[in-house]
C-alpha cells in the first residue's frame, strides 16, 4: 500500500471535482469515531438533528446548486446489518441535499463480480481506494495505474446500471429503521412507517 492521504487532503478531493463524486459503498458496517454517538442515540430510541453531519449535507447542497453530483451505491446484505438499518434514518437527509443513492444487494454485488472494497471516483478519473480498520477510516489510496482505473469505472457501471434509487428500495422492502420517515415531496402525513428500533 503507498502512501494515504487523509484530513484536509482527502477532504480537498470533495471540493475540487467539477462534475461528479461517485461512491462504491461496500462495508456492511463502519466504525467512524464521529458515528459512535448517533448510533447509540438511534439505539435508545433518541431523536437526533443530524447536527453532526451538517458539514456534509452542506457541501452536498452546494455542489449540487453548482451542478456537481454527488453520487453513491450502497451495497446491502439481506437482511441488513445493525449499522445498515440507522443509516435507514440518515440517508433520507444525504438525498434530500441532493445526493443520488441507490442500493444493490449483496447476492446482486457477487453475481455481477463487483469488488468488495471502497473507492470514490471523481470526475471518471481520479480513483481513491478506501481503507478501514476497526477504528474506522484509515485513508485513501490514490491509484493512477489506466488498468486499473478502468476496472474501476467498469465496476462503476455495473453497479450504477443494476442498483435500484434509495426511495424506490425503501418501497421494495418496508423500513428497519427506529422513525416514521417522510419522502421528499410526500404529503405530511402520509408518512414511512418504521418498527421500534435497534449508518
Amino acid at each position: 500500500m503507498t502512501n494515504l492521504i487523509t484530513g484536509a487532503e482527502f477532504e480537498r478531493l470533495f471540493a475540487t471535482f467539477q462534475h461528479t463524486a461517485w461512491r462504491w459503498e461496500a462495508q456492511a458496517s463502519y466504525h467512524e469515531p464521529y458515528e459512535l454517538e448517533p448510533l447509540e442515540m438511534w439505539r435508545r430510541g433518541k431523536p437526533d438533528d443530524l447536527a453532526w453531519m451538517a458539514d456534509w449535507l452542506d457541501d452536498i447542497r452546494a455542489a449540487t446548486a453548482d451542478g456537481r453530483l454527488f453520487q453513491r451505491v450502497r451495497l446491502y446484505p439481506e437482511p441488513p446489518t445493525e449499522y445498515l438499518r440507522w443509516q435507514e434514518n440518515v440517508t433520507p437527509a444525504n438525498v434530500e441535499a441532493g445526493e443520488d443513492i441507490r442500493i444493490v444487494t449483496a447476492d446482486q454485488a457477487a453475481a455481477l463480480g463487483l469488488p468488495d472494497h471502497d473507492f470514490w471516483l471523481f470526475d471518471n478519473t481520479q480513483l481513491v481506494q478506501m481503507h478501514f480498520d476497526a477504528s474506522g477510516f484509515v485513508g485513501g489510496e490514490m491509484i493512477t495505474d489506466p488498468g486499473t482505473v478502468a476496472q474501476h469505472q467498469a465496476w462503476r457501471d455495473i453497479a450504477w446500471t443494476h442498483a435500484v434509487p434509495y426511495w424506490q428500495y425503501r418501497e421494495m422492502h418496508p423500513a428497519r429503521g427506529a422513525r416514521e420517515q417522510q419522502r421528499p415531496g410526500q404529503e405530511a402525513g402520509a408518512v414511512r412507517r418504521t418498527p421500534p428500533p435497534a449508518p
